[in-house]
């Protein structure tokens, strides 16, 4: 009778560390889930918001009139200005300013606000987990590392993984077919898993390594850190002056690089006489995403970053962004990377339930761990439909990030009240069929609606 305190006690902790491993687990699943959807990122956009100007190509001169007039209703100073050109993906023009977006038609005229709030909201969902962007990057580079460490772990633990590829045996109570179809995924898509781990941590830890040293050697100055990869900035000046030259670059470029896409032109410091341009144009047949062709405000060039040519390691750390998301290739890239990134999520899903297996196996009874991982595996992709219905029909100022946690939190806590293994997730798999069934009517209704 004196050991039963003791053992409840050891019991509780022993619960309380496997909910820690549930909630490591539950982040890891949702940034590979997001990760997955946000492939189709220029798609998603597409979508949401079908009523904007598209073009194949856009004139410099349109461009010029564009800038010049966001410039000039832009009342609040802006540090940078970008304007997306369109490309086969998004063929839309968009000039983003540190506080507003809008549309520009094929004339350069404004066309209303950018309304992408859902697309961007899994981005950052996927980047940060909604949290403040250096503490959530970091955080989602740890879920890289501790990817890649549970994948190189996987594979020295089973020593015939390799040979045993194709080996599967039948569904039973122990178990034994689940851990063998989460192995043989793991090992087909091995190098996928690696690639995504490694630069998904690459980019996640760098932010926090690009901070710690801007702080302990450049004043805290990320710029003067990025600078040998990305290009420096130029020297701030901020007296006034005219709009720069944007379609004089473009020109140059036309003239001089026509086997480049150019993707962005970039306006450093607008409205003052500090401001220069920046274009990005993308190498055909190259991972990177593309090389910084510096120009002045008068549009007179001055050389190029180095992204294309440059240090090898400059190379690499310019390829990581195309590497991790698919944006390669073209739409077969990417249903390649839909297909892999699903098998990933179903690995980090399986993963959790063998793990849970194994404690009931030894006598380790948790229903309502186990109705928690039905929450978060059934309940992640219905809560994020709900917020695209939610954004479709309250439009772009909907409340995104309040209505995906409080309904996760929702359904984590009708796992703890509703503990009867399989029940939650019967539930879920139902509304999760038909919240995709009216996401998806949306979509279609809003780009019928366009195209009528």
């Amino acid at each position: 009778m004196t050991i039963a305190p003791e053992s409840s006690t050891v019991k509780r902790a022993l619960s309380a560390h496997a909910a820690i491993g549930l909630l490591a687990g539950a982040l890891l699943y949702l940034v590979s889930l997001t990760g997955t959807i946000a492939v189709f990122y220029q798609e998603w956009q597409r979508i949401e918001q079908p009523d904007a100007p598209e073009m194949a190509t856009i004139r410099p001169a349109a461009v010029q009139r564009a800038v010049e007039a966001v410039m000039a209703s832009d009342t609040k100073k802006t540090t940078h200005l970008y304007v997306h050109l369109p490309v086969e993906p998004l063929p839309r023009t968009t000039i983003t300013t540190d506080h507003k977006a809008v549309h520009v038609d094929a004339e350069g005229r404004i066309a209303g606000p950018e309304e992408i709030a859902w697309s961007d909201f899994l981005v950052e969902l996927h980047y940060t987990l909604n949290l403040p962007s250096l503490i959530g990057i970091t955080l989602v580079g740890g879920l890289g590392v501790m990817m890649l460490a549970l994948t190189l772990s996987g594979v020295i633990a089973h020593p015939r993984i390799f040979r045993d590829a194709f080996r599967l045996r039948a569904r039973d109570r122990g178990g034994v077919g689940l851990t063998d179809w989460h192995n043989r995924l793991s090992v087909w898509t091995l190098p996928f898993t690696i690639a995504i781990a490694l630069t998904g941590a690459l980019i996640g830890m760098a932010s926090v390594t690009a901070f710690g040293i801007a702080s302990a050697g450049y004043g805290g100055d990320l710029a003067k850190v990025y600078a040998p990869i990305f290009g420096a900035e130029g020297k701030p000046n901020p007296a006034a002056a005219p709009a720069p030259n944007v379609a004089a670059a473009l020109d140059y470029m036309q003239r001089h690089h026509p086997e480049l896409t150019l993707t962005y032109a970039i306006v450093h410091d607008p409205g003052t006489a500090g401001q220069h341009v920046q274009l990005v144009g993308a190498h055909d047949r190259r991972l990177i995403f593309g090389d910084y062709y510096e120009f002045d405000a008068q549009g007179r060039y001055h050389g190029k970053a180095g992204m294309s040519d440059g240090e090898l390691g400059q190379q690499a750390a310019a390829s990581n962004y195309n590497l991790h998301f698919g944006n390669f290739g073209g739409l077969p890239v990417k249903f390649a990377y839909l297909g892999f990134g699903l098998v990933l999520t179903v690995i980090c899903a399986t993963g959790c339930y063998i793990w849970l297996a194994k404690r009931q196996r030894r006598g380790i009874e948790e229903p309502r761990l186990k109705a928690a991982w039905d929450a978060v595996v059934w309940g992640s992709p219905l809560v994020l439909a709900f917020t695209f219905i939610l954004r479709k029909l309250a439009g772009n100022a909907a409340p995104l990030v309040p209505a995906f946690w409080i309904g996760m939190a929702l359904i984590l806590v009708a796992a703890v009240l509703v503990s009867r293994p399989g029940v939650l997730a019967t539930l879920l798999k139902r509304a999760l069929t038909l919240a995709c069934g009216v996401g998806a009517a949306l979509a279609v209704s809003g780009c019928l609606m366009v195209g009528g």
